[in-house]
């Protein structure tokens, strides 16, 4: 048996050229990345001007008060560099203080969920260090489409709606700036944000006065983190509603401001099929998708074809095994287990001898140098409330109710960005109104149990599932992501593996239909997992569907186009630039030349 070839017909080309391209979750942002190229700015200009664009146009998905990570390969250089633009717990977000509030949980919106928001500092620290434009071309296209306006995409109206009665009742600042007229905005209104183009406006002028680029943009950074965040901080001190139902302040203050800055960090790698693989360490889930990639290297290639029964059976299981070791490993913490042994031969190979032919219903982590797994607490197939339940995902019946966003550029030199930003969104908490835009809710990936890796802790980063992806092997170069939550690396993976080893092109594997496990500790509010659960795409067809089915695996039809948000760049051998996104939900694009 051979790999499933692909389809002959794409809903889009794979791009290609020698200029420059980009790919995103939002047409705007691409055509603001390609604006960028093609006035002789270079692919970290293009990403930034893209993701502050991604504020404005996205904002039920992303926003200046949340977070950010990416991997960054400056053209000549051996690897890339993690960016690190997640922000930590404050220092009085103890565990106390929460069950002393009579909370189990961290709650998924409300301010006492907001960690330092990192992502605009590591925007500007991206800039400063290897782009070549001044803050003021750069921020341009944002306080444009903020302050003159922008359609609304019909996502970010179907949010607005889902928590209107929400803003009419509790947080007015909110109602004020996405209901002006009183009712739910209607796909294609004009939106405008004012307050945050004025707030852009101001970090550009805080560098008014200094000698070079570089100081302008550490002004504005400055000004960021000592003048604009604390008036966020301060305005979510007063009680508001979280989803707990219960009204709590938050607990973000100048100090845990003014001691953090974004920075890089080095990658983790992994070998698969001749590629390195290269993602953010553990305080991501990126290391689990390399795990996954581990096991399966010895694996037929027929076995390995997401559209057969079999290879759907193997990537489900396989990622069980490694999310399960995610779950009980990963996180901001100096622990007893490194990821070079989560990643070593021998442990995943005795991880590997556990997939069977049946869907297990366990949640098996392993005991990597002979240390015993820490789980937190399981919630079988909890529902979670309707309105502010925090991050707008993937549900668990596959239905989106958003999730985040993504941008990939490469140019003609060589620079290469795969970047994740997230958080802040529209829906997480209150907006500040003198500055448009609220903070975000990343600390609801924490357990209020002691002693596990990613446990609440002061100063310590929650474990984030923000995970862009970038490969390389020799002069090829890929870099891609997607929006998903839980689900991110799940959707990455079978386009991996129908371009690496099916020979599709980046076109062929984005389009083709997808599938991911339900079978883990979901990183959000209400911290729910579905033992044995799969959500297909109806594209698999019934005969696969029917055969996971009777393998134990409970499967949940999602649609024909339903699955994944994944948009990738690249170099091939050759030397020619491409480009690929996904059409699920008519909204995102590449671009290039």
């Amino acid at each position: 048996m051979t790999f499933t070839p692909p389809s002959s017909f794409t809903t889009r080309p794979t791009l290609r050229g020698t200029f420059g391209m980009s790919a995103s979750t939002h047409w705007t942002a691409t055509a603001t990345a390609q604006a960028v190229l093609e006035r002789g700015g270079n692919a970290f200009d293009a990403a930034v001007a893209a993701a502050f664009v991604l504020h404005v146009v996205e904002p039920h998905l992303n926003g200046p008060g949340g977070d950010l990570v990416a991997l960054v390969r400056p053209a000549g250089a051996a690897e890339p560099l993690v960016l690190m633009g997640q922000g930590p717990a404050p220092a009085a977000a103890t565990i106390e203080h929460f069950e002393g509030r009579g909370l189990d949980l961290v709650p998924g919106a409300g301010a006492l969920a907001a960690t330092v928001p990192g992502a605009v500092d590591a925007w500007l620290l991206l800039l400063r260090d290897h782009g070549t434009w001044e803050p003021a071309d750069v921020l341009s296209f944002a306080i444009g489409y903020a302050r003159e306006g922008h359609p609304l995409v019909a996502g970010a109206a179907a949010t607005i709606g889902r928590v209107a009665d929400l803003f009419r009742a509790q947080w007015p600042s909110s109602a004020e700036l996405w209901m002006p007229d009183g009712e739910v905005p209607s796909a294609d209104t004009l939106m405008r944000n004012p307050a945050w183009a004025g707030v852009l406006d101001e970090l550009i002028a805080a560098g008014d006065t200094a000698a070079d680029r570089a100081g302008r943009i550490d002004a504005a950074r400055e000004h960021w983190m000592t003048a604009v965040l604390p008036r966020a901080a301060e305005f979510v001190r007063t009680p508001h509603r979280h989803s707990d139902g219960a009204d709590h302040p938050g607990v973000l203050d100048a100090a845990d401001l003014a001691s953090w800055r974004a920075g890089y960090e080095p990658a983790v790698t992994a070998r698969f099929r001749g590629w390195d693989v290269y993602k953010a360490g553990t305080w991501s889930q990126g290391p689990a998708l390399l795990q996954v990639l581990r096991m399966l290297e010895t694996a037929e290639d027929s076995q390995l074809d997401p559209a057969t029964a079999e290879g759907a059976h193997l990537l489900l299981e396989t990622q069980k095994l490694a999310y399960a070791d995610r779950d009980a490993w990963f996180g901001d913490a100096d622990g007893v287990v490194e990821v070079s042994a989560l990643l070593a031969d021998d442990y995943l190979a005795q991880r590997r001898e556990l997939i069977g032919d049946r869907a297990s219903t366990e949640l098996r982590p392993g005991a990597p140098e002979g240390h015993a797994p820490t789980l937190p607490p399981l919630r079988a197939d909890v529902i979670a409330a309707a309105g502010a339940t925090g991050e707008p995902t993937v549900d668990r019946s596959g239905q989106t109710r958003g999730d985040t966003v993504h941008i990939d550029v490469i140019d003609r030199w060589g620079n290469v960005v795969s970047a994740t930003p997230s958080g802040g969104w529209l829906q997480s908490s209150p907006v500040v109104p003198s500055l448009g835009f609220c903070l975000g809710t990343r600390l609801q990936m924490t357990w209020l149990q002691p002693g596990h890796p990613a446990s609440l802790v002061p100063g310590r980063r929650p474990r984030t599932t923000l995970t862009p992806t970038l490969l390389s092997r020799g002069d090829e170069v890929t870099a891609m992501g997607s929006p998903g939550g839980d689900q991110q690396d799940q959707w990455q993976l079978p386009v991996l593996l129908r371009m690496l080893v099916g020979a599709y092109s980046p076109q062929q594997a984005i389009d083709a239909p997808t599938l991911h496990t339900t079978a883990v500790a979901d990183s959000f509010w209400p911290r729910s997992w579905s033992p044995a659960g799969a959500v297909v795409e109806d594209r698999l067809g019934d005969e696969v569907i029917a055969e996971l089915e009777r393998r134990g695996h409970r499967v949940r039809r999602a649609g024909d186009w339903a699955l994944g948000r994944v948009s990738a760049v690249g170099r091939d051998a050759e030397g020619i630039l491409w480009a690929a996104a996904n059409p699920r939900g008519a909204q995102g694009y590449a671009a290039g030349r």
